[in-house]
Parts: structure tokens; C-alpha cells; sequence
């Protein structure tokens, strides 16, 4: 079992070193990419999202029907997500970076991504820890229990009949979206 966690542990390592990689590759570990985003002058976020996207929901779609890919979903909280939400809003427009660009910051050494966003980070993470049990017990942190099934599970026949149009959709908005000067 230890040697198991060992592997995705590594596998975790690589793949997490390469995401910060394309991170700084597209430039948004940049905190003017960052803010500029926020502030609706510059979609390079965006389009680094929705390319995730349409790669990830792709590569589900042959992968999931072989069985070589499980999904898996949580059962979740429509408040907790809300709350949640309004504080990254929060710490996300004060600073500029979110937890995965942090990182990706920090590899290039900028000092404010150290000093606000990883001593943010470990705080919050801290605070939470700390509250959870009384959050938990006075009702604010509840489970809801929405639908722990994905598309994916609800999809009859081949998944790319409804992803490929999908993912079309998004390459011509991006297309559009880069056309235009966004």
C-alpha cells in the first residue's frame, strides 16, 4: 500500500510541476494578467480555462467509456459553494492570484505571491481548521446533497456525441473571443 502511494504521490509531483509549467507558460502567474482579468481587459485566463476544459471533457470522453478513467463526484452544498466562492472572490481580487497560480508565482520568485498568497494560503487553511467543528455544529457548513452524478453518468451511447459539439462551441467562442482582441 505504501509503495502505491508512493507512485501517485510522484505522479501527483510531475503532473502538479508540469500544470505550473503551462501556468507560466500562458502568463498567469502574472499578477496584470490576473487583474486584468478581473477587470475584463484581458481573457488570457479565460481562454487557458475553457482550452482545460474542452482537453479534460475530450479525454473523459474516450477514456471513461474504456473504463480507464473513473469519475468520480462528491456530494456537495450549494451554501458551502457560495461561501467558499465569496471568500476566493475575496482573496482572489485583493491579490491577484488563486492557489494554483500562487505557486506558479512563487517558482518565479515574486515576492508578493510569497509574503500575501502562500502565508494567505497556510492562514486560511489555519482559520478553517480551527472553526470547522463549530461551523459544522451551529449549521453553517451543511451537505445538501445534490446529484452525485456527473454528464457522464447520465450520457446514453458514445459521450462525444454531446462533447464534441460542446467543445466546439468553446474553440469558436475562444476563436471569436481572440479575433476580436479579448
Amino acid at each position: 500500500m505504501a509503495k502505491k502511494n508512493n507512485r501517485t504521490l510522484m505522479q501527483g509531483l510531475i503532473i502538479g510541476i508540469f500544470f505550473g509549467f503551462l501556468l507560466q507558460k500562458g502568463g498567469v502567474t502574472k499578477y496584470d494578467v490576473i487583474v486584468g482579468q478581473l477587470r475584463l481587459i484581458d481573457f488570457t485566463v479565460l481562454k487557458i480555462i475553457l482550452t482545460a476544459i474542452v482537453v479534460s471533457m475530450l479525454g473523459i470522453s474516450y477514456f471513461y467509456p474504456k473504463d480507464m478513467v473513473p469519475v468520480k463526484t462528491k456530494a456537495g452544498s450549494i451554501k458551502n459553494a457560495t461561501i467558499g466562492g465569496l471568500l476566493f472572490g475575496v482573496g482572489f481580487g485583493l491579490l491577484g492570484y488563486c492557489p494554483g497560480t500562487i505557486a506558479g508565482a512563487i517558482g518565479n520568485g515574486y515576492i508578493d505571491a510569497i509574503t500575501g498568497g502562500l502565508i494567505g494560503i497556510v492562514l486560511g487553511t489555519v482559520i478553517y481548521a480551527i472553526m470547522y467543528g463549530k461551523l459544522k455544529e451551529k449549521g453553517v457548513l451543511t451537505q445538501d446533497k445534490y446529484s452525485e452524478y456527473s454528464l457522464f453518468h447520465k450520457i446514453k451511447g458514445n459521450p462525444f456525441k454531446v462533447t464534441l459539439p460542446f467543445g466546439a462551441f468553446l474553440v469558436i467562442v475562444m476563436y471569436l473571443m481572440e479575433s476580436i482582441g479579448l
